[in-house]
């Protein structure tokens, strides 16, 4: 039998191999040598950079881009939509924006409100007058009243309901003016406003307190 030969080893294949001891080498003294892991410190950075990107807070909208979004949506009458940035735009940290957008969302809701009632009749702006001055809604109340007399002009329970909502409003002299038409209309309408207790507040101040005591006026004979 012939003699087996062994195998002639490639010396490049040993290279790779060769160079991972040296590199190990090198790490172990370096670690012995100060006694820090090089590649621990690179995880830890690591970590510790993920845990940044993780803790950092998502950007929030900017406040004055919301408010001008909303602007554009109550321009275009969408005010349910318009409403929702206005809200989201008030409780942003600039006080002047977060006022504008409050306001708006109050216009917003009178848009709302007044979209959701259909009246036609006198009778029926009345009634949804009086509601209104009960909830202090005065501005939209007269409103309504004004189109209630357009298509009822003598009727003196709109002039009554006409003066209270001015005289809650503090406008004594519009209230004056049409309590005293509602007067001339229905005289008992004096009695009434005496006795009204939403009348109590302003019924003594002039010039109210000329027209519903007329014997005070004159004095004592």
């Amino acid at each position: 039998m012939p003699p087996i030969k062994k195998a002639a080893v490639d010396s490049s294949t040993q290279r790779p191999a060769v160079k991972r001891i040296l590199m190990q080498e090198t790490v172990n003294q370096k670690i012995r040598k100060d006694g820090k892991n090089p590649q621990a410190s690179v995880e830890a950075a690591s970590s510790r950079s993920g845990a940044a990107v993780k803790a950092q807070p998502a950007s929030m909208p900017d406040q004055l881009e919301v408010f001008e979004s909303a602007i554009k949506l109550f321009h275009a009458k969408k005010f349910r939509e318009a409403r929702e940035r206005f809200l989201a735009a008030k409780r942003g940290n600039d006080r002047g924006i977060a006022h504008k957008a409050d306001l708006h969302v109050r216009m917003c809701d009178r848009r709302l409100e007044e979209q959701g009632v259909v009246l036609h009749t006198p009778d029926e702006h009345y009634d949804y007058a009086i509601t209104l001055i009960n909830e202090r809604k005065l501005p939209t109340a007269r409103q309504h009243l004004m189109k209630a007399l357009e298509q009822l002009p003598e009727a003196d329970h709109v002039y009554y309901a006409l003066a209270l909502c001015d005289g809650l409003g503090g406008d004594l002299q519009g209230a004056y003016d049409n309590l005293r038409r509602a007067i001339e209309l229905q005289p008992r309408n004096r009695i009434s406003a005496r006795q009204d207790a939403d009348f109590a507040a302003i019924a003594n101040q002039p010039p109210l307190d000329r027209l519903l005591f007329p014997e005070k006026a004159r004095g004592p004979y």
